[in-house]
């Protein structure tokens, strides 16, 4: 998931569990996750929806590539059940705007919304009203202060955390032939999407890969300055093996440090795709691998589980998309399977 798509403000206190070989993402009160492959309404159901004419709004927090593909999954999904989307909105990171635009929906009477609340506590207001007259509510990563589930809300549908940063630990792992020395480069702040997916990195390494030392740890809250801390990384560590960056934003400005440095042969993991950061890749630079999120399917997911919630189903409180790991053999199908879009021409075309 983009950073510019994290919440400014995360309540959702999601953790993950380790023991031996055994990690996941859990929810925000323990919750086992359920992978969004088993959230489907059944064949059975179908034509019951169809004949109901239900509504459904899409009420964003921003306007990306990502958000773009969590509305195409929703907007299929609905379309196959029957369901009339009747409001797609962007606040813009505006959480007034957001209520307004909750305001505004709810005037088109939808029977579901799924939305990514952008403050716990004004989104808690904010989406009373709907509430209230039982609309059925899914959320994207973030939750209202003090809704519970069931009575309140159907599910929280957000990314397998854990297993986006292990796939990027196992990414760098393979590139290095799991040895060597790395850097960590991390979000320094408290949103949960990305410290979940940090601390996956670093507690894969540490526990999967003995030969593989982290030598060098920094926090990144600005992505202006990843090129400032990853030259003053290098410095203390020039022969450093590989970088793990905590999104693709900064992974610009390290791949910039290392272009300035010379250094050829350094490897970088990331997160989310980003078309400079994959065109490095395809070009045989730096750059081993990307994880992303599959967003088409987090879409989906949204909307089987409103659609479920719609018709009395129960829901599983917490679910979970799958990570993809993006290399310069499989970007294309990977870029579609996370987006449900082609990947960048510039991209495939460097990679011939």
């Amino acid at each position: 998931m983009s950073i510019v798509n994290l919440l400014r403000a995360a309540s959702l206190s999601a953790l993950f569990i380790t023991g031996g070989a055994y990690a996941q993402t859990v929810g925000p009160q323990g919750e086992t996750a359920t992978p969004t492959a088993e959230v489907s309404v059944p064949d059975d159901k179908v034509e019951g929806l169809k004949a109901g004419g239900h509504r459904a709004a899409l009420l964003w927090h921003d306007q990306s590539d990502f958000v773009n593909a969590v509305t195409a999954g929703a907007s299929d999904e609905f379309a196959r059940l029957g369901i009339e989307v009747v409001a797609t909105t962007s606040a813009g990171f505006d959480a007034a705007k957001q209520r307004s635009d909750i305001e505004t929906a709810m005037a088109k009477k939808p029977d579901i919304i799924l939305s990514l609340p952008l403050d716990p506590v004004t989104s808690a207001a904010a989406f009373e009203e709907a509430k209230a007259q039982g609309v059925k509510l899914v959320f994207l990563s973030n939750l209202p202060k003090d809704y519970k589930h069931g009575s309140d809300y159907a599910a929280i549908v957000t990314d397998d955390l854990f297993q986006m940063g292990k796939q990027a630990a196992d990414a760098l792992a393979k590139a290095m032939g799991s040895k060597g020395t790395v850097g960590w480069v991390y979000h320094d702040a408290d949103y949960y999407v990305t410290n979940q997916r940090d601390n996956a990195f670093k507690s894969t390494i540490e526990n999967n890969y003995p030969e593989m030392k982290i030598v060098a740890e920094q926090g990144i809250s600005d992505p202006a300055r990843a090129e400032e801390i990853a030259n003053a990384m290098l410095l203390k560590n020039p022969d450093i093996g590989g970088i793990f960056v905590t999104w693709a934003g900064p992974a610009e400005g390290v791949l910039a440090a290392l272009r300035a440095n010379g250094n050829k042969t350094t490897k970088v993991v990331t997160l989310d795709l980003s078309e400079p950061v994959a065109l490095d890749m395809v070009r045989g630079g730096n750059v081993t691998a990307i994880v992303a999120d599959e967003a088409y399917e987090l879409g989906r997911a949204m909307a089987a589980t409103g659609a479920l919630a719609l018709i009395g189903e129960e829901t599983p409180p917490f679910i979970v998309a799958p990570a993809v790991t993006a290399t310069a053999d499989n970007v294309g199908e990977a870029w579609h399977q996370s987006l449900h879009v082609d990947a960048p021409k510039s991209v495939m075309q460097a990679g011939k």
